[in-house]
């Protein structure tokens, strides 16, 4: 599933929703086994500004919930 997922939103901008109720809008650079690589990345939370973020962004698949791709 992930390869086909991969290949339809690699290097495009997404909003992944994480576990915690938090979510990270950024360019989805790539995937590397369990890990997932943001470019650009926003911190986003319910109770706070967004927040930029400098450098690129990793993410475990296992804390992610969805992905959303416009």
């Amino acid at each position: 599933m992930w390869g086909a997922f991969r290949r339809v939103v690699t290097r495009r901008r997404v909003i992944v929703n994480l576990a915690d109720g938090s979510s990270l809008d950024g360019v989805l650079f790539k995937q590397d086994g369990p890990l997932l690589v943001l470019k650009n990345a926003t911190y986003l939370a319910a109770d706070s500004a967004p927040l930029p973020l400098d450098g690129d962004i990793v993410i475990e698949r296992d804390r992610v919930l969805f992905i959303q791709a416009p």
